[in-house]
């Protein structure tokens, strides 16, 4: 599959005639037909929802649109749930999937009347002790183990530390119940960035016949389940994306073989996805500015791995445009590198690309999510400007770039 920005050389100069590099920029076209795809996808369950996971591009802007679109959020802090709220989402728009959460955390989320995730079984009385154990309640569940895939090992749960064992969700939902709740969901996680349709489809089945185990051992039946986030995107131009009709066809016909047939046909479906959603619908941009020639062939750029931090801490391939050169032959293997005192500062290594100039603005493609919200101050170095692409062509600035004043802000007793 050919990756190709969602902008022309064109368009991309004239924005960097108004924003300098390096920033983040955001396809609105792109992120509200991803949303209407999935809604589309799951049509077929009358209370689906999709709550984006705000952790993966945390900027009101975004979190609107796709409210617009019918998502809610998906939050797992504080400043998350802040942020929700100000945005105008609130009560069971929200779902928090927190661990290790503070009780300053359960009680925002109890006031704004959020779906709460429990992330063990400990956390029921702290939950009820903090805040109150309200009448909607979700647990999550890990199965341990390895999570397969026909021959395929996609994850390890078992070294997660998220989620309840099989027998604490039975006591969990129990206790629940003897606390006064009143509805309870179902939620797991157990593998990471897929490029399978099988993902969900399989783990939706594994959460149904749970879900109907849970029914026939505690008399609790479940409101809803959900399947989380997990479906990924190809990072790689070899790989073909997830197709998501494929996949709720799979979900569907999951539901209809184990749900149905148990009395539990009125379960709504929910997913948190973040990468999926966003990921293909941002990039960032940045210009080559240095090229230095040694024991290998470097073009520095502008940008670092405090405005994309995968490549650096995961060894992650995100795909790279140089613009106007999309039909020149990669005929120069080079290391594209940041500016940070770290020598995994790099974006791409050996990585074959055609002859760049100084002065050639670059796409990294596939930066909308774990992009800028991942984001660190390291050297000093500043955060970048997040620009939306607006449906109509023209664009607006939905978050400033970092200032040294900004960096400077919370020290105590010093005048810079």
């Amino acid at each position: 599959m050919l990756k190709k920005p969602f902008v022309t050389k064109a368009q991309l100069e004239a924005i960097c005639e108004k924003y300098p590099t390096p920033f983040h920029l955001y396809d609105e076209k792109g992120i509200r037909e991803t949303a209407r795809n999935l809604y589309k996808a799951f049509s077929w369950n009358k209370g689906f929802k999709e709550y984006f996971a705000v952790k993966a591009t945390p900027n009101p802007t975004i979190l609107k649109i796709l409210h617009e679109e019918g998502c809610g959020t998906d939050c797992s802090s504080l400043t998350e749930l802040m942020m929700s709220e100000r945005c105008g989402i609130v009560g069971d728009e929200i779902m928090f999937s927190s661990n290790d959460t503070p009780a300053e955390e359960f009680v925002k989320a109890k006031e704004l009347g959020a779906i709460i995730n429990l992330d063990d079984i400990t956390h029921i009385d702290f939950l009820k002790e903090t805040a109150g154990i309200p009448e909607t309640i979700c647990c999550r569940f890990n199965p341990g183990g390895v999570f397969e895939l026909g021959t395929d090992i996609m994850d390890n749960p078992g070294d997660a530390k998220y989620g309840m064992t099989r027998p604490q969700l039975t006591e969990a939902y129990k206790r629940l119940k003897e606390l006064g709740a009143k509805k309870f969901g179902l939620h797991a996680f157990l593998a990471s960035n897929t490029v399978s349709n099988e993902y969900y489809p399989e783990l939706a089945r594994i959460l149904f016949n749970v879900a109907v185990e849970i029914k026939e051992e505690t008399g609790v039946e479940l409101s809803f389940i959900n399947l989380s986030g997990g479906v990924g995107i190809p990072y790689t131009p070899d790989k073909e994306p997830n197709d998501i009709f494929v996949i709720g066809e799979g979900v569907r016909k999951a539901f209809e073989e184990v749900l149905v047939p148990a009395g539990l046909g009125d379960i709504k479906i929910f997913t948190e996805l973040g990468r999926y959603m966003l990921a293909p619908n941002g990039h960032l941009v940045t210009r080559a500015i240095h090229e230095k020639h040694t024991h290998k062939e470097y073009i520095g750029v502008d940008a670092c791995a405090a405005n994309l931090m995968r490549p650096a801490i995961y060894g992650a391939y995100h795909h790279i445009t140089v613009m106007g050169k999309e039909d020149a032959p990669c005929d120069h293997k080079y290391d594209v590198t940041g500016s940070l005192c770290e020598n995994c500062d790099k974006f791409a290594v050996d990585r074959m690309l055609p002859k760049i100039d100084i002065g050639d603005l670059l796409v990294i493609h596939d930066a909308g999510a774990h992009g800028f919200s991942m984001g660190y101050n390291y050297n000093g170095r500043l955060r970048s400007a997040e620009i939306l692409l607006k449906e109509d062509g023209s664009t607006e600035m939905i978050r400033r770039a970092e200032t040294p004043e900004d960096y400077f802000r919370t020290l105590e007793g010093f005048n810079f």
